[in-house]
């Protein structure tokens, strides 16, 4: 399973879970760091990734477009890049669950 990290989430977070999520990336590694989000939602469509944020407007275009790409919408507010890692770590049973799941397309972390 492949996670692409939205810009509001460390780059640091792709190393640190290389163990649990191979073949993850970040926007920035792929220059989508400056991509509008509908631009990193087709990437994420086109590539097979399940897109990991921070943000609400990939919330709002699932609602409107629906799925591929699934989305992990991290619910944690101010927060350390660790509390990320220690989440996505701690998930990490529920969130392959999720991506074999054919009827969900959102999974909010908190």
């Amino acid at each position: 399973m492949k996670l692409l990290l939205d810009n509001n989430l460390s780059p640091k977070l792709v190393g640190q879970l290389a163990h649990l999520y191979p073949d993850s990336n970040h926007v920035s590694a792929l220059g989508l760091d400056s991509a509008s989000d509908l631009q990193v939602w087709q990437y994420a469509r086109q590539n097979a990734c399940c897109l990991v944020t921070k943000d609400s407007d990939f919330n709002d275009l699932l609602a409107t477009k629906g799925f591929p790409p699934k989305v992990i919408w991290i619910r944690l507010g101010n927060c350390t890049t660790a509390e990320i890692a220690a989440l996505l770590q701690t998930y990490h049973e529920t969130i392959q669950e999720f991506n074999q799941d054919s009827t969900v397309g959102l999974l909010e972390l908190q």
